[in-house]
């Protein structure tokens, strides 16, 4: 028994013995202790290395490394747009209940199951499969057939059948399969488009898989667009359904006529013609771009066309002048170390004519054409060692010397910046650098005062051919 002082009165009232009072505090302590040592949840910020503190740590260290493992990567989510449904594409999914109700789907329609059901012991087989499937990167038909359920071996023999044919990526594959034997199914009739002109059936026989080449009717007229510059002429171009690559080149073409920055302005209109194809069935694809046009207000128009001369495409304007470059290029990224005129000279010790301009360019550096011409001459050459000559339009040469190394024969035909060699300190020379002469009429210049233009013109009856052309594409109607 307790004696009276040793009760005592609880907050609400209700007696308790003085030694459960007093260990109820130290319990409920150790209790909280306890917890709190088993809690994975631990505030960093306190007790500094401690056991929990630790514990605390190597918990958020597992949780940031498995979150990091199995975080998806940051490559570029791929892009693109959905190619259009076919007839076979479109019945499935209505079979599936999830086409539109206006097609005669049934989605949306109640299925709770009614007195008329009975209930199956066993699902039948399915007599056919009508499945459809697209080509992914890497991908061909037999794997394909055998992903979806197909015999090996048909699998394999409609390859076979394909041949050579080329099948894009992202080409819809139409597949029935017949009734399963084994795990897998017969394949009884593929269909794909092989191209633009062309369907390609498989079908089965009792020889085995034939493949059928039914042909599809392509128009291949030329699509033309037209349009206002306004705000900025790429994205017109973009925003009248001309493609980037199109774009891109037709921009690329007005450059070498005009500043495109600062010559074209809103009320501009653009004109250009590509080529297209169009199957019968509705799909198209779009080719490269053959006419580039601009209606420019109050100032001249330009019209190019693509046209081919000795196996080279370049762009010419409707009067049959190619490309026109304006001066001479630099032959080699260096400063100049050395000017034009009477000079002494650092080896033979006396006041001699420097018939060109020295370029204090390295050793190995790259010499490149200052402009379109042939090449007369191409190896050592006394004093100036090894050396290239080439003669240009309108009586002008062009001289590169103390070269250490020659890419070019004599003969042959250069372009403005193609490569010719590279710099050296071959022949009378007192270190590696380019000594550049033009001469005019066989007489040598300043180099510093030579300017020209070359163009290409056509004559006779490329003229005539390339005449016939502008009218026939200029002739196209509005896309």
């Amino acid at each position: 028994m307790l004696a009276r002082d040793d009760w005592r009165a609880s907050g609400g009232g209700v007696a308790m013995p003085r030694s459960l009072v007093a260990r109820a505090p130290a319990t409920f302590g150790a209790r909280q202790k306890r917890l709190r040592d088993l809690d994975l949840v631990v505030d960093l910020s306190e007790d500094f290395f401690s056991r929990r503190w630790w514990r605390g740590f190597a918990t958020l260290t597992a949780l940031t490394v498995a979150t990091a493992l199995l975080a998806p990567g940051f490559g570029p989510l791929p892009g693109g747009h959905p190619a259009l449904l076919g007839e076979a594409e479109e019945n499935q999914l209505i079979a599936a209940g999830v086409g539109s109700l206006i097609e005669g789907s049934d989605a949306g329609i109640a299925m709770a199951p009614t007195a008329a059901v009975e209930p199956l012991t066993s699902a039948p087989e399915r007599p056919t499969v009508d499945l459809f499937a697209r080509l992914g990167p890497g991908d061909n038909l037999a794997r394909l057939l055998v992903r979806i359920g197909a015999r090996y071996s048909d699998a394999g023999r409609a390859q076979a059948l394909l041949g050579g044919a080329t099948i894009a990526q992202g080409t819809t594959v139409s597949v029935t399969l017949g009734r399963k034997e084994g795990g897998t199914r017969p394949a009884q009739r593929i269909a794909l488009r092989g191209g633009l002109d062309a369907e390609l059936v498989i079908t089965a026989s009792p020889e085995g898989l034939r493949l059928q080449r039914q042909a599809i009717a392509v128009d291949a007229t030329p699509l033309r667009i037209r349009g206002r510059v306004g705000d900025g002429l790429y994205w017109s171009l973009r925003a009248s359904g001309v493609t980037t690559q199109t774009a891109g080149e037709y921009l690329k073409a007005l450059s070498g006529q005009l500043d495109v920055g600062s010559q074209i302005s809103p009320d501009d209109r653009f004109d250009l013609v590509v080529a297209n194809r169009r199957a019968a069935t509705g799909e198209s694809e779009a080719g490269p771009l053959l006419y580039a046009g601009i209606d420019r207000a109050g100032a001249p128009s330009l019209q190019l066309v693509k046209w081919a001369v000795g196996g080279k495409t370049q762009w010419f304007e409707a009067s049959g002048v190619g490309r026109q470059t304006s001066g001479m290029v630099w032959p080699v990224n260096a400063p100049i170390s050395s000017g034009f005129g009477e000079r002494w000279h650092p080896i033979l010790h006396f006041v001699r004519m420097h018939k060109g301009i020295d370029f204090g360019a390295h050793w190995g550096t790259p010499i490149v054409a200052a402009a379109d011409g042939q090449v007369e001459r191409a190896g050592w050459s006394g004093g100036y060692g090894q050396q290239v000559r080439l003669a240009h339009a309108g009586g002008i040469e062009t001289s590169y010397s103390h070269m250490s190394r020659m890419v070019v024969s004599p003969g042959s035909m250069v372009r403005q910046g193609q490569l010719i060699g590279y710099t050296g300190s071959s022949g009378l020379s007192t270190g590696p650098h380019l000594h550049y002469e033009v001469m005019r009429g066989g007489q040598a210049i300043n180099p510093m005062s030579v300017r020209f233009i070359s163009h290409a013109t056509l004559e006779g009856p490329s003229l005539a051919a390339f005449k016939a052309r502008v009218a026939a594409l200029l002739s196209v109607g509005r896309g």
